[in-house]
């Protein structure tokens, strides 16, 4: 029950690190959800180490023991891997424009995984574990 709770949390945190390139972009709350990543942002590694091994988890036990592999598992690996690219591997993950705060190509679409994993962690509160 906690491990399925520290993936849902991590999916949801993590989903909020990678997303913040759209929703800084919202009308009257991006400059608010802009400076709360801010203070989130150093602790992104914790997160997505959370992630990763969550969800690594949840992943062989539902593999060995059943019923199926469900998504909450793939999506918290995905977090995890993108929250620690630049840790694995010594290279800079893909960033929005530091200037106008816009997501184009691969920072768009680690944006777009990150509103998914946001949504993908909110439903993952709401399903019994099993």
């Amino acid at each position: 029950m906690i491990m399925a709770l520290l993936l849902d949390l991590a999916n949801i945190v993590g989903g909020f690190l990678l997303a913040i390139a759209l929703l800084r972009r919202l009308p009257r709350v991006g400059d608010v959800l802009g400076r709360g990543a801010g203070a989130v942002a150093p602790f992104g590694w914790i997160v997505g180490l959370v992630a990763l091994i969550t969800g690594g988890y949840w992943l062989l036990v539902h593999a060995i023991s059943g019923p199926h592999v469900f998504h909450f598992e793939v999506v918290g690996i995905g977090v995890g891997i993108a929250l620690l690219w630049d840790r694995l591997t010594n290279r800079a993950a893909p960033r929005a424009d530091s200037s106008g705060g816009v997501a184009t190509g691969a920072a768009l679409v680690l944006a777009v995984f990150g509103v998914i994993a946001i949504v993908v962690g909110i439903q993952g509160l709401f399903t019994p574990d099993g």
